[in-house]
């Protein structure tokens, strides 16, 4: 074995993920400034990266996550070159620093993304370039720490061809003309982010400045052939904005930016640059896929998951204040419909795949947390917790974890912290089996009228293995009833002067739970 290897050997172990510990304990990025020239002949790339990083602990070497596609020509610190090793997916550089101390590294590279910057034709056969990073596939194509956990601030300058218009997170800083028909475009994002929504997009776009929401530009950016039906789907940006500013908090980023792309996804949540599906702009969809995305601004990109089994915390918001944001819109009964929809969702998912909505198993493949336990049920989750303790509170909550964590990462138990501070409640149970158990309550009525004692009587059987605590809400020929569920099987009196003819279960669709009678 040679001393190169056991040199990369050793820096591997050195800064691979151990537990208790942050994905990458050598280092914290603080900074990245990527230049990167595209071109019209061919779909290679050249990059050079500024990658400032703080050092947590004494290190003879540190990695950052990237592609072998990406080759690297040079690690420059200070201009003098530094020892590297590339594998397939890491970059390994060997420098002696010590705790909390900082530098730059300058990486030159260059190669042809397989993925991660997605370079295609539109569906109009205009060539385009635009980032697609969820979840971890920003290292195919940029050197960096490829995990929500750790955030930092960036700036893009990108060379193009000057036919193109560049957009990317942040503001702009400047557009200026080069020699041979070709732009470079400078833009900033000075609030610190993951590399998952780390994005440009490079496309012949009709661009629209439909307004500004409190001083947040809205800028929509589309396909030129979808101009007008495109900038009236997007403006929709103009009504969201006030209802999350006003019941969560100020906005994080410098602009809202709507882009037509091709992201393989419906909507992808890029800090200030969200990326929209080709066909959105003429979805009856829109307004919900809009509210979606809006809503990750705060929740998953100024607060983001520390972990990837946290993914509730962005996808489960995200889903849950779509609800809010419609039920503000177009009434209750829209969130109740709503409401009703994502249940039949989970129900139907845990037939198949039975698994808390923290799922700790997954370790590789986060594309499987995309289901309805991190959508679905997470928003349920929510929605249980603001029925649990009431509008006024739950938005007080809300309002708290954001301001405290912005800019920041944060896990279930942090959320947990605040709402049980907010309340004044002991949210652990609550918290305990809605997210870290598996299933939900299937709960099997029976009910008998007593003509004798002028009283029905309700019994309610949890027929899952563990039961659940909660608060179970009947309409009885029109009238409110609660029942308190805290064991497998619990029975109620309630004193009525003539047998019911209606009894419904959960009637304003309340409670996460299917139903037998």
């Amino acid at each position: 074995m040679s001393i190169r290897t056991l040199l990369l050997i050793a820096a591997i172990i050195c800064c691979t993920r151990v537990l208790g510990q942050s994905y990458n304990p050598c280092v914290d990025v603080q900074h990245y400034d990527f230049s990167l020239k595209v071109n019209d002949t061919s779909d290679r790339i050249i990059g050079e990266a500024l990658v400032t990083v703080r050092f947590k602990n004494p290190s003879n070497s540190f990695h950052l996550d990237l592609s072998g596609a990406m080759h690297v020509s040079s690690v420059k610190e200070n201009n003098k070159p530094v020892k590297f090793t590339q594998t397939k997916d890491l970059l390994v550089i060997y420098t002696h620093k010590t705790s909390d101390e900082k530098a730059t590294y300058a990486i030159r590279y260059s190669g042809i993304p397989a993925d991660g910057l997605i370079i295609s034709k539109n569906k109009f056969g205009h060539r385009g370039f635009f980032g697609d990073n969820w979840p971890n596939r920003a290292h195919k194509w940029l050197p960096c720490v490829d995990h929500p956990s750790d955030k930092a601030t960036v700036d893009w300058h990108i060379t193009a061809p000057d036919h193109y218009t560049v957009v990317a997170n942040g503001a702009l800083q400047e557009e200026r003309s080069l020699p041979r028909r070709l732009k470079i475009t400078h833009w900033k994002e000075s609030a610190p982010l993951s590399p998952k929504i780390m994005v440009i997009g490079i496309a012949d776009f009709a661009v629209d400045h439909p307004g500004d929401v409190e001083g947040i530009p809205v800028y929509n950016y589309v396909y030129p052939e979808n101009k007008e039906q495109g900038f009236r789907s997007y403006a929709h940006a103009l009504r969201i904005l006030p209802f999350y500013i006003h019941h969560i908090g100020p906005y994080p980023f410098e602009k809202c930016g709507n882009v037509q792309s091709k992201t393989r996804f419906g909507g992808l949540e890029n800090a200030s640059a969200i990326f929209y599906y080709e066909n959105s702009v003429s979805s009856p969809g829109i307004e919900s896929l809009m509210a979606h995305e809006i809503a990750h601004q705060w929740f998953g990109d100024a607060v983001t998951e520390t972990e990837w089994r946290y993914l509730w915390l962005s996808e489960g918001f995200a889903t849950y204040m779509t609800h809010c944001y419609l039920e503000d819109t177009y009434g209750t009964d829209t969130l109740k419909a709503g409401m009703k929809k994502d249940r039949d969702q989970v129900v139907s998912f845990e037939k198949n795949r039975l698994v808390p909505v923290i799922d700790s198993s997954i370790k590789k493949d986060y594309m499987q947390l995309l289901n309805p336990n991190s959508y679905q049920k997470g928003g349920w989750v929510l929605h249980m917790l603001r029925r649990k303790i009431g509008d006024s509170l739950f938005w007080k909550g809300i309002s708290t974890y954001y301001t405290t964590y912005r800019d920041k990462n944060a896990s279930t138990e942090d959320l947990q912290t605040i709402m049980t501070t907010v309340s004044g409640q002991d949210l652990r149970p609550f918290f305990h089996q809605w997210l870290y158990m598996p299933g939900h309550p299937s709960i099997k009525l029976e009910w008998h009228y007593d003509t004798a004692s002028s009283a029905l009587f309700i019994t309610s059987t949890q027929l899952q293995p563990i039961p659940y605590a909660f608060s179970l809400e009947l309409s009885i020929d029109g009238a409110l009833h609660t029942m308190e569920i805290t064991a497998k099987t619990n029975q109620v009196r309630i004193p009525l002067v003539a047998e019911p003819t209606t009894i419904i279960p959960d009637p304003d669709v309340n409670l996460l739970a299917d139903f037998s009678y």
